[in-house]
């Protein structure tokens, strides 16, 4: 069967979301259950207090007589609608239910409130971000298989799977920050682009709304788009929407604390509970350690590398992206870097239970658009097998981490394999659709996603094989 290469976009944002709506996460993890909490009292009650889940989470904030989610309110506020919409369609609310872990009724709740928030949000927006990388590398490169190569490793080859299967802030910092990369290249193409602007600019405020740190990097993406608009006629007017786009993020992070705090003014985070740490530095960030990054990027415990392998290309393919691109090498090894250093500067860097370093999860999307002019740029046939096998092994792992456990014990000192593959493939504990809604046995869901997900790999694979090789455009 013959499959036209105009088909990759769909095949390519079809698998992705179905690998990211496919695996799930655990519903009464803190980080997971009190973004949940604070969603559900929004859509249910109309009030930002989590005082009767209070005692289910150690994540939380106090501020009174009250408790409230500790963190910054963007996942929650993306989660409220869908909470709406599943209390007007079920008209099930948790105000009856019993508040215990692990009971099961609110064990039922939640864990469908949360599929389907993993799904409409951090799964689309991974989905979305994949497309978007897709486009912005087959721009850079003029190749569909360079493209291809690096939207797979950035979106199936690293961590970036296992995050988008819950309701952390992670993985879709990572997406939003990818989506304003994408705005700020197609809208600067030609004409300067108001919607792209305005795209842009949401998404970078969104992101900092779910995740505040997530202002270093965005600020450093913003100023490579002013270096793009510099002597463009139409700049000023695009600056203005985009901080119209920024606006929007701006209003809602306003009106959640008006709503909770009665002042704009107050984080959550001033208030948590039990984390003592917190209260070093600016709210757990301190000054970057060497010995810290090290283990973000090399140590078993938390180490990229293990967990991404395909990213040990990426420093090749920065180096080739400057060649054409020289501003946005070096935005990209700007954002890569304070990320990086964030994570090693914060008390809590290792993320408690965590597969991988979580904190870093911002920087990969940057790290594989740079694989897209590594793999253009790879001439012989061997070279190009070890890239795909490397890819191929990364996507593995993955699949590994996302249908197992993102957030393994950190009393494990190389969770990759134990518990993961030691211990919960063997007795096929996954966390899948059909096992944890439908009931079916180990392994039969994940045989169905396979089947599904090759179905769609191979069908990319087709369409990707039909490409023509075009020149590399390296444009401005």
């Amino acid at each position: 069967m013959r499959v036209d290469r105009r088909a990759i976009p769909a095949l390519l944002f079809a698998l992705v979301w179905l690998s990211c709506g496919w695996f799930g996460s655990w519903e009464f993890n803190p980080n997971n259950s009190t973004r949940l909490f604070a969603a559900m009292s929004l859509a249910e009650q109309g009030d930002a207090t989590i005082d009767e889940f209070a005692h289910l989470t150690i994540d939380k904030a106090q501020f009174g007589p009250h408790t409230y989610l500790d963190k910054a309110p963007g996942m929650t506020l993306l989660a409220t609608p869908v909470i709406a919409l599943a209390f007007g369609l079920t008209g099930e609310g948790a105000r009856l239910l019993e508040k215990r872990i692990e009971a099961p009724d609110l064990t039922r709740y939640l864990r469908l409130r949360l599929r389907l928030a993993t799904i409409l949000i951090t799964g689309l927006l991974t989905a979305l971000a994949t497309l978007a990388l897709w486009s912005v590398a087959r721009g850079v490169t003029g190749s569909d298989g360079a493209a291809l190569f690096a939207a797979l490793a950035y979106s199936l080859g690293t961590p970036v799977w296992g995050w988008s299967t819950t309701l952390f802030g992670h993985a879709p910092v990572a997406a939003l920050w990818m989506i304003a990369v994408w705005a700020v290249w197609r809208g600067t193409q030609a004409d300067v682009s108001a919607r792209h602007a305005a795209i842009a600019g949401g998404a970078l405020g969104w992101a900092v709304v779910i995740e505040y740190q997530a202002v270093i990097g965005g600020t450093l993406i913003a100023l490579w788009a002013l270096w793009r608009l510099r002597r463009r006629v139409g700049a000023v007017r695009a600056i203005g929407w985009a901080v119209a786009g920024g606006m929007t993020a701006g209003v809602a992070l306003a009106g959640y604390n008006l709503l909770a705090f009665g002042t704009i003014f107050r984080l959550g985070y001033q208030g948590v509970v039990g984390f003592e740490g917190m209260q070093q530095g600016l709210f757990g960030l301190t000054s970057p350690k060497a010995a810290v990054l090290n283990e973000i990027i090399f140590g078993l415990r938390r180490g990229l590398i293990w967990v991404a392998p395909v990213l040990v290309l990426a420093p090749v393919g920065l180096l080739r992206l400057a060649r054409g691109q020289g501003a946005m090498a070096v935005m990209i090894v700007g954002v890569v870097a304070a990320v990086l250093l964030v994570n090693s500067a914060y008390v809590y860097w290792d993320g408690g239970f965590s597969t991988g370093p979580r904190h870093s999860v911002p920087a990969i999307p940057m790290l594989a658009l740079a694989l897209a002019p590594l793999w253009a740029e790879l001439q012989h046939l061997r070279a190009r097998i070890a890239a795909a096998a490397l890819l191929a092994l990364s996507i593995g792992i993955n699949l590994a981490i996302a249908a197992a456990e993102i957030v393994a014990p950190d009393t494990y000192h190389f969770p990759l394999w134990r518990p993961i593959l030691a211990e919960d493939w063997p007795r096929g504990a996954f966390r899948d659709l059909p096992g944890e809604f439908w009931g079916w046995p180990h392994f039969a869901g994940m045989a169905l996603y396979l089947v599904l997900a090759a179905a769609s790999a191979w069908a990319l694979w087709r369409a990707a094989a039909r490409e023509r090789q075009g020149m590399m455009a390296w444009q401005s």
